[in-house]
Formats: structure tokens, sequence, C-alpha cells
């Protein structure tokens, strides 16, 4: 009798984890313990396994990648990595292999498809070479915003991280522009030359295989961007209008699911530093036939300034 107990109890440690959804503010995998359901109980799902990602959340860097892979994991047929795994684009990671990436990867049930979002895969040119070696039929969304206010999200989360860390920070106004001009050195102005970036993607994936997600549509309306986002993967529609709520204290719109309400971390969001309309101008101007080449690229436009 001792001996069938210890038996069942080195089974029950042994049992993988529920299939874990991603926290909004990107905490810890999930160690393969008992995992608490949504009713308090403790339970260890028999059949639960770590698969390689069939959808890929590629970018683009303060696009919207975590307001999406929120509102997909909404779904019950999605199982999403919590953190951003940076396996692609860092070779520090690239160099452990598959079975490290593998290892990243959340516990979900077989009838589950897994997710992983990180932003710099769009913008990293030996990353859709490596993702294609992977999986070629692998579903790809990238979700993007208007050009500018995606620079000036970019700044603002710069600003922000230094400003927690007491470091000297540079004002908008000297990293935008340099003896008059646009900065081209600038980073962000070249994550946002989206048609640069998409180019390279299209030398490996057909146009089928990546959908694009309306960053600016998602905030003001995330409903019919996350059916539109359902069609595409094939998933069984079941994200409704009454999974999202307006929250006027925070500006945007929260989840809820299965009663719970949940909302992005507070960095999301945040207020964008003022810059003088003759600067916003040249960048419109800059981002004019960027974009026109872009919607020409994927064969839609989209209401960018």
């Amino acid at each position: 009798m001792a001996a069938l107990l210890l038996g069942l109890l080195l089974f029950a440690m042994q049992s993988p984890p529920l299939p874990s959804r991603p926290m909004a503010d990107g905490g810890p995998p999930s160690p393969p313990t008992a995992s608490p359901t949504d009713n308090g109980t403790t339970s260890h799902p028999n059949g639960t396994l770590q698969q390689l990602p069939q959808i890929l959340i590629i970018g683009v860097r303060k696009g919207g990648t975590r307001a999406l892979i929120e509102m997909l994991s909404l779904h019950s047929a999605v199982a999403a990595a919590q953190n951003e795994v940076h396996f692609f684009d860092w070779e520090s990671h690239f160099q452990k292999g598959l079975s490290w990436y593998l290892s990243q990867m959340p516990y979900a049930f077989p009838d589950q498809l897994t997710v992983e979002k990180t932003p710099a895969y769009f913008t990293s040119s030996k990353v859709p070479k490596r993702i294609h070696q992977m999986n070629p039929d692998i579903k790809l969304l990238l979700i993007l915003r208007d050009p500018t206010e995606r620079v000036l999200s970019d700044y603002t989360q710069v600003f922000y991280n230094r400003l927690q860390k007491h470091k000297r920070y540079q004002p908008i106004e000297s990293v935008l522009v340099k003896d008059g001009e646009i900065n081209l050195g600038y980073k962000a102005l070249n994550r946002s030359l989206y048609y640069v970036h998409m180019q390279n993607w299209l030398h490996y994936f057909p146009l089928e295989s990546i959908h694009v997600v309306d960053g600016d549509e998602l905030i003001r309306d995330p409903f019919p961007e996350m059916k539109k986002v359902e069609r595409f993967l094939k998933l069984e529609p079941q994200i409704n209008a009454s999974n999202f709520y307006f929250n006027k204290t925070k500006g945007f719109y929260c989840l809820r699911d299965h009663g719970r309400e949940r909302c992005l971390h507070d960095s999301k969001g945040r207020a964008h530093p003022h810059v003088a309309p003759a600067i916003l101008q040249k960048l419109y101007q800059f981002f004019h036939e960027p974009n026109k080449k872009f919607f020409e690229l994927v064969g839609r436009t989209f209401n960018w300034k």
C-alpha cells in the first residue's frame, strides 16, 4: 500500500502544468508544477505538451503587440508564450537551438495553437529566413500603427525608461531633427519604414501567410480587428464584443475574460511628448512615399497621416 501511494505521489509531481495565458506585464514562465485553475482548485491535466509555435507575432515595436497577444489569448484554442523570447534575432539565444526555443513555449493541449511574440523580429534582416527554415507554413501576425505615431511611442518608451533609471535623455526634437532635416540616423525612424522590412519578409513568405493588423483601429475598436485575426488563423469564432470594455480612467480598452477583468500594464498608453507642428509636418512628409510603397506591397491602404 505504501508503495502504491508513493507511486501516485511521484506521478502527480511529474504531471505537466495547465496551458498558461500571458500576463499583462510579462511575468516569468510557469514552472512545471501543479497550476491552479480559475475555480481555485489544483489540476494536473494529462496530455499537455510544449510545441513550436504555429503563430508568430513578429512586430512591430510599439505597434500594439502586447495588446494583440492578450486579446488573442481570449480564445481557448490559443496558448501564448508569456515572454518575448528573442530566439531568431538574438545570436546568444539562436545558438542554443530549437530544443531551447521549444523549452520556452507554454504547455498546451494538442488541439491548441501556440503563439509567441517578439516585436523585434520584423525589423531584423536575418529573422525571416530563420523562421522559414523552422516552418515555411507558419502564420505571421504583424501589427502596425501610423509610422509617425509609432516613432513618438518609441521615443516615449525610451524616455520613461531612462527617467526611471535616473539617466540623461535627449529632447525629442534633438533626436528627430539634425541640421534642420529629419535625422536618418535615429533608429526609431528606420523601424517605421515598413516597406523596407516587408520586402525582406516577402522574399521568404507569401503575402497570404502574413496578416497585417491595424494597430490604430485595434486601439479605437478592438473587436472588429480581432474577428479578422480569428478568420486569418481559421479559429472557431469565440471572441466577442463583451470581451472588451472601455476604461475611462486609463483611456483605452481592457479585457473581460470569464468574469475576470484585466488591463494592460500602466506603461501602455502613455501620453506622447509635445512636438512642434513644423517637426510633425516634416515627419508626415518623410513617411509619405514609404507609406505608399508599403500600401502597394500589401495591396491595401491605412488611414495614416
